[in-house]
This record gives structure tokens, sequence and C-alpha cells, in this order.
């Protein structure tokens, strides 16, 4: 089943979202996040300098994992496989996103009525080693190991939640499945739009129809845009 959860997770966010969440408040956040703050969800802050800390474990760590670099990559792009030493604003980004998405599944968890057991979170992470290791994982998803249980437990929460909404373990990719994975989005939007999420402007802004952090556009002069 976990596979299938997985797939979840890479919905939870995903452009598609867009339909699903046609109907779904978009506004999120109030008052800029206060220096040195990289998010707030709800009165949970997420400081700038756990972030960097976070990202700059998580380089190292990637660097020296071949098996993350082959689940990271994109096949068009071998650049991806990053070997860099400063911070990109992209991979702050990314790691700042999925923190918040964690959040957002603990927010799910909580108004499903969903009990997350550090015996369940164990036996996602027993599953990931089987497919990979969960370490490696975990570093696939832009975030150092020390956050691996965290991630198994966002996992967990869309694994519980599918298996609600009726998901076939025997048929990962049949109508029901299909049908209960696209609920867990529904319900990973509508709980996202519900909550207080406030992104540093530095790294983008919250949308809640796609559960994830868009990059800051850059203003277009007249002349680029085309009206000049």
């Amino acid at each position: 089943m976990l596979g299938t959860t997985v797939r979840a997770a890479r919905l939870v966010g995903a452009a598609a979202l867009a339909a699903v969440a046609a109907g779904v408040l978009t506004g999120c956040g109030g008052a800029p996040p206060k220096a040195g703050a990289a998010a707030l969800v709800g009165e949970e802050r997420i400081s700038t300098a756990v972030l960097d800390g976070a990202v700059r474990d998580w380089q190292s760590q990637f660097r020296a994992d071949p098996v993350a670099n082959q689940m990271r990559a994109d096949p068009g792009n071998p650049d991806q496989q990053l070997a860099v030493e400063t911070l990109s604003e992209s991979d702050m980004r990314g790691a700042l996103n999925m923190l918040v998405k964690i959040r957002v599944a603990d927010e799910v968890a909580r108004r499903n009525g969903l009990a997350i057991s550090e015996g369940t979170v164990d036996r996602t992470v027993a599953a990931l080693d089987r497919q990979g290791g969960a370490r490696s994982v975990t570093l696939a998803y832009g975030l150092p190991a020390r956050y691996t249980r965290d991630l198994a437990r966002y996992l967990t929460v869309q694994d519980q939640l599918a298996t609600r909404l009726g998901a076939d373990p025997a048929d990962p990719r049949g109508p029901r499945t299909t049908t209960a994975l696209q609920g867990v989005v529904d319900r990973f939007v509508r709980t996202a739009a519900d909550m207080d999420i406030t992104i540093n402007p530095r790294f983008g802004s919250f949308d809640p129809r796609q559960v994830a952090i868009q990059p800051v556009r850059q203003r277009l002069s007249a002349t680029e845009s085309g009206t000049g």
C-alpha cells in the first residue's frame, strides 16, 4: 500500500489540484512573518535558522547518497542531481514546502480522527527501508535524514486516509484506489485552505489549491511582457 501512498504524496501539490480545488477559498495567512521566520503555520514558527540548518545538512547527506540522487533525478535533466555548495532558493523553498506539508498532514489527521501511533510510523519506516531505504527517500524529498520519521508520519496519514476512503491495496491503479487518492488530495487541499499559513515572501507564497509554496514571481517590464 505504501507505493500507492507515495503516489498520493506526489499528487498532493501537483498542478492537477487546481481542478479539485475549484471551490476552495484561496486566501491564506495574514501579516507577513516576523523577522527570522521562514513560515508561520498557525501559531507555530519555522525559523530561517532551522531551515538553513536543515538544507545545509540535506546537501551534504544528499551528495553522499547515490540512491537518493537516483530517486530525485529527472531523467531529462541530469543536472538536477545537485552538486552545489551554496544554498539555492529552490532548495530552501523545497525543504520549507515539505516542512509545511508535514504540518498540514498533522492537521488532516486531527480533523479526520486518524490515530497515527509510533508503531504505525515504525511500520512505514520499515516499508520505506524495503523500497530503497527510508533515509534515502527522505533525502529525495529534500529533507535531511533527521526528518525521516516526520516524513513517514506524513505518508502514514495519507495511507490511512486512502484506506478509509476505499483504496484497494490489491489494485493500486484501479478505479476505487484512484477515487480514494483523489479524495486524499481533496482533504489536504481543504485543510490547507482553512489553516493560517504565511510564508516569508523571500521564498514565495503558499497556494492551498496546490498545497505548495509557489516561487516568487518576477514582474516583467512592459517591453519584456510585450505590452510596450
